[in-house]
């Protein structure tokens, strides 16, 4: 059992001990994170944990869904349902494991799959599919999601949305200045002139995802291990770095696979030929780059804290350490703190399920930049 103390209102929303599941699967699509905790007053405590796969066909459909196609609804919503018993089965599995029944969780709070996210678009939207109906129906357990919604449909960029958790979490611990979740996409959260603020700094581990996937085959780069035979290719980062205008753009932002994408580094590397690790190695630059410049421009010092799996890409937190030293940082994993960083994201959707039970507010207007603070999701009962 692993403790989470966040530091939120003093509210007690129950004397008893409340178990929540949360499932995430992020734009990385390496499989459903799925998490188990108990809610006590303000204590969490993370109680089991599952990764659940996803496999190749349905990868692959998702993917193709991220991008204009023929026949789009139909196959999103057949997508939609397949997902959403994908997402059933993990939680089932996961109770299992928990030795846990159904009737004893509270309820689920599923972030589904991300596969259009478009906020700032003259009626802006984002889209995530995994039918909550589904989810609910089969394993027996209310289930909140659509948690992004309500803060688009508010003016808001409907991401991050982490960054609450992050500070009822981490935030208000001594000396943690910042938190670095890094996944497909980056995202950082702090607090700057009395206010939590957050916002995507750019690609995460996506573009080195893509990548390797396409050059050795394989899912992720453990530990920088390949980035790690190349050099960086000054060049090719500096032209990045500039001639994206996202990385200029002013927060509140949030970005996604539409932006970076397969196409982006086709467009990015052009026609010259390089070494494909030499590519590898600037492409984690990129990252380190602009999670590192986000945080300095902030004046971000004392330690920042890494979730997501960017956390166990040895190279990637060195590099991190390096851009940040002259500032006085210390780089740690949120393992460090008591809780694994692959399983950060999945406790915050769990932590929004109980807010939004209690009729509390989950999103936070300073970071997404909609007019308020709101409740998030809709509760779809069984």
């Amino acid at each position: 059992m692993h403790p989470i103390s966040p530091h939120t209102e003093h509210q007690n929303y129950s004397i008893h001990e409340n178990y929540y599941v949360g499932l995430m699967s992020g734009t990385s699509i390496d499989g459903i994170d799925a998490a188990l905790i108990t809610v006590r007053g303000e204590k969490l405590h993370l109680q089991e944990t599952l990764s659940y796969n996803i496999p190749e066909d349905i990868k692959s459909e998702i993917l193709s869904l991220c991008n204009t196609g023929d026949n789009e609804i139909h196959r999103m919503k057949t997508m939609d349902r397949m997902l959403g018993e994908l997402f059933a089965k993990a939680t089932l599995n996961l109770l299992q494991k928990a030795n846990i029944r159904p009737k004893q969780v509270t309820a689920i709070g599923s972030h589904g799959q991300t596969i259009r996210h478009y906020p700032n678009e003259k009626v802006g939207y984002t889209l995530q599919i995994g039918d909550p109906n589904t989810i609910s129906n089969l394993t027996g357990i209310t289930t909140v999601a659509d948690f992004r919604q309500k803060d688009v449909a508010d003016g808001g960029q409907g991401a991050p949305l982490v960054p609450p958790f992050h500070e009822a979490v981490f935030l208000n611990q001594e000396r943690i200045s910042a938190v670095a979740n890094i996944g497909g996409m980056a995202n950082i959260s702090l607090h700057h002139n009395n206010q939590l603020i957050g916002f995507d700094t750019g690609p995460g581990n996506v573009l080195m995802d893509l990548w390797i996937n396409c050059h050795k085959g394989a899912h992720f780069d453990f530990n920088g291990d390949w980035a790690s035979q190349g050099t960086t290719d000054q060049l090719l980062l500096d032209h990045m770095l500039q001639s994206e205008p996202y990385f200029a753009q002013p927060a509140p932002k949030s970005t996604g696979r539409e932006v970076f994408n397969s196409s982006w580094l086709a467009k990015m590397l052009g026609t010259e030929q390089r070494s494909a690790a030499d590519v590898q190695r600037t492409l984690l630059e990129l990252t380190a780059r602009t999670v590192s410049n986000a945080l300095k421009e902030l004046s971000v010092c004392g330690d920042v804290i890494v979730c997501g799996g960017g956390a166990h890409n040895l190279l990637l937190m060195a590099r991190l350490q390096s851009h940040l030293q002259s500032k006085g940082v210390r780089v740690r994993s949120s393992a460090e703190t008591g809780i694994d960083p692959d399983w950060v994201e999945a406790c915050a959707f769990a932590w929004l399920a109980h807010r939004t039970l209690n009729q509390r507010t989950g999103s936070r207007a300073t970071v997404t930049g909609a007019h308020k603070d709101n409740i998030l999701g809709a509760v779809y009962y069984v």
